[in-house]
């Protein structure tokens, strides 16, 4: 089956857009955003070249956990608009040509979500085994997911005198998946929010959704993830689960489905990819991203890795050796507020490479080149910077910049009303932002859309067989990837100086010739496929293998 025979599986060639409905766009002035300006922002995402939109939780919540403590899984917090408003939204941006996904986490409520208020109330209520509870803690613990921050994973509720589990924040207990009660109370949200136009899910935390209570045995808990998937695919055949997996890839392969097993999740991201881009970009050298890539396994055609340069949470480097992290923390977060937990960073690229737009550029380019899906998080495509005020991970998650006006354009409310402060330094709305970028090519917004175009024309970097290319450098990364409608080569300098690589790229057709992508210019190849690529300093290419038949414009 040809490629053009799988435009069902449209994440594949996907470029995914992150973003807060909050902090995105305010459309009446109360401080907050809302869906109504977000709608109003559609055409800076169609023309950026975004064909999914991720909306991180928009539902009804205290905002203790900025909106991942939820009280009500189908409704929407009246700050951010309505029902009705999400549905016209994502109406609208299935017309512009783009898909909308929500966060899913449902491996724990808020604790004033109506269940968990109902099951503190008494032992007996019909709530209490929605959640886990304890007599005692266990003697050895799980250790939290937030260090320095929760001491243990266990709270006690006084009024029951049980303590219950929470993985996360206290203030967060968890649902106890063993309950069947809640895995139905789980499909009918995935459900429900099918039925309003959602195209899928991206996973919070996927161990822990599957992970049962300790001492219950409910069997293979990936036959709950299996259960999931069924029921997702009989409401939508299109619909997507995109999952957080920060696991070694043997792990992660369990969460897509072994061969012969009914599938998991569609998507995952790469974070030992990720991880492995940070600590080439630290030592300018191209190795521990070509070793990771040349590790990562491949994948059926019905799954994909979702590639990625920053989040809403810490820049998490738990899977590089203490030595490997150090070197990172030493290269882009030498002070101590810039990390978080131990083992992350809650910076954005641009203020972590100093400003250097050639090395911004690069890493963008590795983003939109690599085999897999592209997801940006807001803001990524001007360059936004993160406040320290902020603390912790939310310096990442400051209102978009819009304008060089009052609060970067984002809203007209006094700035004590909303719910972070834009940076004040160089990356301050005056100097970072949309309205000043949006009619220069040159500007990174120009650069990322051009990225969006090519990448979106070469379906081989979504659906190809990737290889690594001996370069001959050690700062040097090349890549091909292979697919039935062609071949794919790019080329990517780390170092902070021009070079020339000789590359080999193996058999060709008489009359092939590389094609450039970003400028109308073709180079002869001999019977091996050689030819020497300039690159300049922090500089990339990417090429296509032309062969004279191929009737495509290159």
């Amino acid at each position: 089956m040809r490629i053009t025979d799988r435009s069902d599986l449209w994440w594949k060639t996907a470029v995914v857009y992150c973003l807060d409905v909050e902090t995105y766009m305010d459309w009446n002035d109360d401080g907050f955003g809302d869906f109504e300006g977000l709608a109003h922002r559609l055409d800076h995402l169609a023309e950026l070249g975004v064909t999914c939109i991720w909306l991180m939780p928009f539902q009804p919540s205290p905002d203790r956990d900025d909106g991942y403590d939820i009280t009500d899984f189908t409704g929407v917090d009246p700050r951010l608009g309505s029902l009705g408003d999400v549905g016209e939204f994502t109406r609208t941006a299935r017309d512009r040509g783009m898909r909308v996904i929500i966060d899913f986490v449902m491996n724990h409520t808020s604790d004033r979500h109506p269940w968990f208020t109902a099951a503190r109330r008494s032992r007996n209520s019909p709530y209490r085994d929605y959640y886990v509870w304890r007599d005692e803690p266990p003697e050895k613990p799980a250790k939290s997911v937030f260090p320095g921050e929760e001491d243990s994973v266990w709270e006690l509720d006084e009024r029951s005198g049980q303590y219950y589990l929470h993985s996360f924040y206290r203030h967060q207990p968890d649902l106890n998946i063993a309950n069947p009660a809640v895995r139905d109370e789980i499909a009918k949200t995935i459900g429900y929010w099918l039925e309003l136009g959602i195209s899928g899910f991206r996973v919070d935390a996927v161990p822990f959704l599957i992970e049962p209570p300790e001492g219950v045995d409910i069997g293979d808990p990936h036959e709950f993830l299996r259960d999931i998937r069924r029921f997702l695919q009989r409401r939508s055949s299109e619909a997507v689960l995109l999952g957080e997996v920060n696991l070694p890839y043997d792990q992660q392969l369990e969460f897509f489905g072994r061969p012969g097993d009914p599938p998991e999740l569609t998507m995952q991201f790469d974070f030992l990819g990720m991880q492995a881009l940070y600590l080439s970009l630290a030592r300018e050298d191209a190795r521990p991203l070509a070793e990771s890539l040349a590790k990562r396994p491949a994948l059926e055609p019905e799954a994909q890795w979702a590639n990625f340069v920053r989040n809403h949470d810490e820049l998490t480097l738990d899977k590089l050796t203490e030595a490997e992290r150090q070197e990172v923390f030493d290269a882009f977060a030498p002070e101590e507020w810039m990390r978080v937990y131990d083992r992350g960073i809650a910076r954005r690229l641009p203020p972590m490479l100093d400003g250097d737009p050639r090395r911004i550029r690069m890493v963008y380019s590795l983003l939109f080149s690599l085999p897999g899906t592209p997801v940006l998080f807001y803001g990524e495509e001007i360059g936004m910077g993160e406040n320290r005020d902020e603390g912790g991970r939310m310096t990442v998650r400051t209102p978009m910049q819009w304008t060089s006006g009052r609060n970067g354009g984002f809203s007209r409310a006094a700035p004590r009303r909303l719910p972070a402060a834009p940076p004040t330094d160089g990356y301050a709305p005056e100097h970072v932002n949309v309205e000043s970028q949006m009619h220069d090519p040159d500007s990174l917004l120009g650069v990322i859309r051009s990225l969006a175009v090519r990448y979106r024309s070469s379906p081989e970097i979504g659906w190809g067989r990737p290889e690594v290319l001996p370069s001959g450098q050690d700062a040097v990364l090349a890549h091909r990837i292979t697919a039935d409608v062609g071949r794919f080569v790019a080329v990517h300098n780390f170092a902070p100086t021009p070079t020339v690589v000789a590359l080999e790229l193996g058999p060709v057709p008489p009359d092939a010739v590389l094609s450039d992508l970003f400028a109308v210019d073709t180079f002869e190849l001999d019977e091996r496929g050689r030819i020497d690529v300039h690159l300049d300093a922090y500089g990339y290419r990417w090429f296509r293998i032309v062969e004279p038949d191929d009737r495509r414009l290159t």
